[in-house]
């Protein structure tokens, strides 16, 4: 009886966010796609082991979890290194690194972070999280990164930005939220390019965080639509609170028409840091066709509960920003109710 009961509920509970109600529990189980899917097949070996008196009710359970292996496969597999992996061809006309790190506010580790830092020499170094004490503890790389643009929150969600070159144009931006900023920035590829970046860490659906997943959705459109609105090469990354196949960050890429490079290479799994078996991918970074990245790892555990990521991407050469994907209106009705949610809720 109890193996029934598990069965049922991990046959029904794959498909809660598949209702698109915003809040926490029925977000949570996009999180655990790749946890759920194990405990699926386990149940399914003990159901095949343990199963003696094989009625109709039998088979038909057997035929749901099969049914849901499958659901949950589909979803997560293009994420994994055995899907296929679109390669990048062609010569590189500018490439910029950047290494990306939620450091976790409470973490004191300041030094292993500096090691990773050196480890991989970016261009660029973003992070979330980071407080006054962060901002005091990453005070010497400023001699390497002159410059930057410094948000020390003690609320979790501040950010910091060093660059080794100028940064063109940076900005705050508070697009829903008033105290969980994103920042926006250009830089320079080669005499004639540059790059936008957008850095986000929009709040999450948890109990102890938003009750919902709006204004992190409302977000995630909001930046989308500017992304419609500039014709250049656009990069966006941070730790969106997110799974790469949840329906709002599909229909992020759906809108912006960018790539996920994570696709074919693996999961990359940067949360949770401390518990193997309780992780999933967070920290994502996606750019325009006229992008590509090169190299891609994931850093060294470094006392927070995320790990970083490191990119290095490259411009393709003689390769014009490709047009907006064209939107049906079921799209675009959605992305403006995601939007209006966010903001209605924020208020």
């Amino acid at each position: 009886m109890i193996l029934y009961i598990l069965i049922i509920i991990f046959i029904i509970s794959p498909f809660l966010p598949a209702t698109e109600n915003p809040h926490w529990f029925f977000r949570t189980p996009d999180f655990v796609r790749l946890q759920t899917l194990a405990i699926e097949f386990l149940l399914l070996g003990l159901f095949l082991w343990l199963e003696e008196d094989w009625t109709v009710f039998s088979w038909i359970l057997l035929g749901c979890l099969v049914a849901v292996i499958v659901y949950q496969a589909f979803k997560v597999f293009p994420y994994s290194a055995m899907y296929p992996r679109r390669r990048p061809s062609g010569p590189s006309d500018g490439m910029v690194s950047i290494f990306a790190a939620n450091v976790l506010q409470t973490n004191t580790n300041f030094q292993k972070f500096k090691d990773e830092i050196s480890h991989y020499d970016p261009d660029l170094v973003l992070t979330m999280e980071s407080n006054e004490d962060w901002e005091q503890g990453l005070s010497e790389i400023e001699k390497t990164y002159p410059y930057s643009v410094k948000i020390p929150l003690e609320n979790y969600y501040g950010m910091h930005l060093y660059a080794k070159k100028e940064l063109i144009d940076p900005s705050v931006n508070y697009h829903i939220e008033e105290d969980v900023p994103s920042i926006y920035f250009e830089y320079q590829l080669n005499n004639e390019q540059t790059v936008f970046f957008a850095c986000l860490h929009p709040a999450p659906p948890s109990p102890t965080e938003n009750e919902t997943s709006k204004e992190r959705d409302a977000e995630l459109m909001l930046v989308g639509k500017h992304i419609r609105e500039i014709d250049k090469p656009t990069v966006v990354c941070g730790d969106m609170n997110d799974v790469v196949w949840s329906r709002v960050t599909r229909l992020f890429k759906r809108m912006t028409g960018m790539i996920d490079p994570r696709v074919g290479r693996g999961f990359y799994a940067t949360y949770h840091a401390g518990y193997r078996f309780m992780r999933f991918p967070l920290d994502h970074l996606f750019h325009t066709k006229d992008l590509y990245v090169d190299v891609m790892e994931r850093s060294q555990y470094f006392g927070s509960d995320h790990f970083g990521m490191y990119y290095e991407i490259h411009l393709k050469k003689k390769v014009q920003t490709p047009p907006n994907p064209k939107l049906n209106g079921d799209e675009k009705e959605a992305i403006e109710e995601f939007i209006e949610d966010g903001k209605d809720t924020s208020k």
